[in-house]
């Protein structure tokens, strides 16, 4: 019976934690494409619906770490000399839940705040926080932890370098133009090209780690030649449309702006859906590692490094991040979208497209990149390309002052949740 109540709680609290990613992190996806008005927030949720569901039920994992990146060894609470005399599985189904809490809270509040954090770091946290207390610091592969946090750097600074560079080419190319209309005619399906075989590396490489492709033949070789592919395919498209834009009556600059913004509207959309199917993918992970490790624990009665996610697992975290950004994803759309820089349409996809290329680059060698940290330093990055009067640095310091917090204070409400509720289940639970 007692086990039976860890599993109803942790579902319960499974899809509260997916409400909470969906409220941040799926926030942050949209944030840049909202704020340029490129899409509604009606519209933002749609496309999460659609992409962000499909991407989480479709290509989400199918095998999830019990313990997110190999912060401690789960195999450890099978040897009664590390965790004592408690059964080890019934306190690695106790720390698991305490960590899809403490989590869940921390996003939550951090949504309400209108924060933008990683989901990621806040669960690695959490499990940092459990194994501290559970089997001792000494257990805690610390050099893994450093790399994680290494990202606070790593991933803005990147992240804002690229949409820098893309938005500085763009601006010289098209809107420093004699003709900017001419210019977007021209050059638009050149950038076209790059910007869809990155977004589809992004789909193939990190996207999809719920897919097996090389049981469908499919290799890196393969990857590369379908990516570009999608590139040729998509400039293409953007070559026979933007053809037929007539160019505005009048020598008035702002006709020729708004003519190119609205090109570049279509682009983001574009790049919108992409990385929201992406990141349903991905970070759906995030909302349903626990919950797996739980109920794999549950019917196996033992604890493996990897276990299988159910189905319905992976309906139930595709369908709370849909959730969470309907009902409370507006207050980090706000930050990302309007009060770091002004955004376009044009900002958001050099933003856009700059975030995901540092994304596929820290798949490619490795690097542990936040997607959140990534987008908001890219977000700075076409801020800073128009001066530093054009940041509120402000709003830049309480995001900065968010990141540090997210490990400890998702690790020291993990140890607090995870103190009372094996004092509870010692005191009320396990003598039943």
């Amino acid at each position: 019976m007692g086990v039976e109540l860890i599993l109803w709680v942790a579902i319960a609290f499974g899809f509260y934690m997916a409400w909470s990613i969906g409220a941040n992190d799926a926030a942050n996806a949209m944030g840049t494409s909202v704020g340029s008005k490129a899409i509604s927030f009606k519209e933002a949720v749609i496309i999460a619906a659609i992409f962000e569901f499909s991407g989480a039920f479709i290509a989400g994992s199918s095998v999830t770490d019990t313990m997110r990146r190999g912060i401690i060894d789960p195999l450890l609470f099978n040897d009664p000399a590390v965790v004592g005399t408690t059964e080890g599985s019934t306190l690695f189904m106790l720390g698991m839940l305490a960590a899809l809490i403490s989590a869940a809270l921390w996003l939550h509040l951090a949504a309400m705040l209108g924060w933008p954090v990683s989901t990621t770091h806040s669960i690695v946290g959490a499990i940092t926080g459990f194994g501290v207390v559970a089997v001792g610091p000494s257990y805690i592969q610390w050099g893994t932890l450093a790399k994680i946090v290494s990202s606070w750097a790593v991933s803005p600074l990147t992240g804002g370098i690229l949409a820098f560079l893309v938005f500085t080419v763009v601006r010289k190319m098209i809107f420093d133009a004699p003709n900017p209309v001419a210019a977007v005619k021209r050059w638009s399906p050149v950038l076209v090209f790059p910007v869809f075989v990155v977004l589809a590396l992004v789909i193939f490489l990190k996207g999809m780690p719920g897919v097996d492709l090389e049981s469908y033949g499919i290799g890196n070789t393969e990857i590369w030649m379908l990516s570009a592919l999608v590139g040729v395919v998509g400039s293409a498209i953007s070559a026979f449309f933007v053809r037929k834009i007539d160019p505005p009556e009048g020598d008035d600059p702002q006709l020729h702006v708004a003519k190119v913004e609205r090109v570049f509207r279509y682009l983001q959309i574009a790049t919108a859906c992409f990385v929201a199917f992406a990141h349903g993918s991905n970070d759906v992970a995030n909302s349903i590692g626990p919950l797996a490790a739980i109920v794999g624990t549950f019917n196996e009665g033992a604890i493996t490094a990897k276990v299988p996610v159910p189905t319905w697992v992976l309906l139930l975290g595709g369908a709370g991040i849909v959730v969470g950004l309907a009902t409370y994803g507006y207050k980090v759309i706000e930050t990302i979208g309007t009060k770091i820089t002004e955004i376009t349409p044009s900002r958001g996809f050099a933003a856009e497209f700059g975030a995901a290329s540092t994304i596929l680059m820290g798949s490619q060698l490795g690097l542990p990149i936040s997607t959140t940290h990534t987008v908001v330093g890219a977000v700075i990055g076409v801020g800073f390309a128009r001066g530093m009067t054009a940041l509120n640095l402000g709003i830049i310091w309480n995001i900065v002052k968010s990141w540090v917090y997210t490990l400890p204070v998702a690790a020291g409400s993990t140890i607090a949740i995870y103190f009372v509720m094996k004092t509870a289940w010692s005191a009320f639970i396990s003598p039943l």
